[in-house]
């Protein structure tokens, strides 16, 4: 199938427009790393459908939902149509209805449309140099409460059209937030809306990750005697806590192939990765060693485990092949280094390293061998977790004086904070299923 937008593809996400001739024709995309120069789209005013009035306040309050969510996509530029000579070039909602000049001496690429019927809604983008369609979406029964479902929904689809990988818009993050003396699981979505709490249970509840269909989370709870391991249920707002058979040390719970949890326990005086059976109870141990073994991650097809391990007298970062249960060492510099998160397809590894300026992300591709550092502080920058796409970056970072989430790319872009609320803000962990 032929695209409208012809992708090169790199590296994997970030865009770069490559030159194009003020000619008919697609748009031709590299995706390599930072700097490339933006892709400029400008976001015409809303169009009445079926001779009915466009409703002001919702026409507005989406379309800045859509700049808002735009505005996160470092290699997207928007350009106010304030700019264009002799103003809104469109008098319709449909690639006929544009005039593309004015757009194309101004160096823009591509132009969004919205035209409304009461609570109906019609969303497209084209290519301003050939006036092909690069996505068209309609939303029935927008209201209030859908609003911004709409405005994320569209801007995926728009993201992945583009890029040929799904946007990041409405993937929730799960975090630790602290509660006066306690630590609660929370999630949010990257731009900072729908904060919800998921535990109430007192204590310290951490490391919350979720299952591959992204309907489930689980997570350690630390109690007065013992630690526990839970999972919150989303389809029936339940949690179940479950502590027979696993030890005194819960850490690090984690779904992996065929969403078995796998979790780091202490039942025989050492700390290592076990994989549970159906019943939650420990079935195997992996990665086998006398030494500490934490934090495992794995990619979107469970062929890969990157966890945390002392078997080098030091923190290092270890790979594990699932099929062969060989073992090798990816990192070798310093003597700290944990906190593992591997991309979706399992490319690359992002870690917490310390450096003598504190905790820095960096980042190990696992087909070069290449790293590079992608966050600079100032304070600790620590607990990288991929998006959906393995473009962006969540992490935790005390920068601003305590601990929030910031969200970056694996090419090091500016870190943008996500609103979490009041408390300090932990151990991100991203819900990369791929359909929700």
């Amino acid at each position: 199938m032929k695209r409208n937008i012809i992708i090169s593809v790199f590296s994997l996400l970030a865009l770069c427009v490559a030159s194009v001739a003020m000619a008919a024709g697609p748009l031709t995309v590299d995706i390599h790393g930072p700097g490339q120069r933006m892709v400029n789209i400008t976001l015409l005013p809303p169009k009445g459908l079926d001779d009915s009035q466009v409703p002001s306040a919702p026409a507005k309050a989406f379309e800045e939902l859509v700049a808002n969510n735009l505005s996160y996509i470092p290699f997207l530029k928007i350009v106010p149509i304030s700019t264009l000579l002799g103003g809104d070039p469109s008098t319709g909602v449909k690639g006929v209805d544009i005039d593309y000049k004015p757009m194309r001496l101004a160096r823009i690429d591509l132009a969004m449309t919205t035209g409304w019927n009461g609570s109906y809604i019609e969303a497209r983008v084209f290519e301003t140099f050939s006036g092909r369609r690069v996505v068209g979406k309609s939303y029935n029964d927008v209201g209030a409460m859908t609003l911004a479902q709409a405005a994320d929904r569209f801007c995926s689809a728009f993201l992945e059209e583009l890029t040929g990988k799904k946007g990041f818009f409405d993937s929730p993050i799960a975090f630790v937030r602290q509660e006066n003396k306690t630590k609660e699981i929370f999630t949010v979505l990257p731009q900072g809306r729908e904060l919800r709490r998921i535990t109430k249970l007192g204590g310290f509840n951490l490391s919350p990750a979720w299952s591959t269909d992204g309907t489930k989370i689980a997570f350690t709870h630390i109690g007065r005697t013992r630690h526990e391991l839970g999972i919150y249920d989303s389809t029936t707002k339940k949690i179940t806590m479950m502590t027979k058979g696993l030890g005194q040390t819960v850490i690090s719970p984690v779904f992996g192939p065929s969403d078995r949890l796998i979790v780091a326990l202490n039942r025989n005086g050492s700390t290592n990765i076990h994989e549970l059976d159906g019943s939650f109870k420990p079935k195997k141990m992996l990665a086998r060693s006398p030494y500490i073994d934490v934090s495992p991650s794995f990619d979107r097809t469970g062929s890969k485990m990157a966890f945390t391990s002392g078997r080098a007298g030091n923190p290092h970062i270890y790979m594990m092949d699932m099929k062969s249960g060989k073992v090798r060492r990816v990192t070798t510099t310093g003597k700290y280094n944990t906190h593992p998160c591997l991309s979706p397809n399992g490319r690359y590894l992002a870690y917490t390293h310390r450096t003598s300026n504190g905790h820095r992300i960096y980042l190990h591709d696992l087909t070069t061998g290449r790293e590079k550092q992608i966050t600079f502080g100032p304070g600790n920058d620590e607990y990288p977790a991929f998006g959906p796409d393995g473009y962006f970056v969540a992490f935790s970072s005390s920068r601003s004086g305590e601990y929030k989430l910031y969200l970056s790319t694996r090419h090091g872009d500016t870190p943008r904070k996500i609103s979490t609320g009041k408390g300090q803000a932990f151990a991100p962990a991203w819900d990369t299923a791929l359909q929700r």
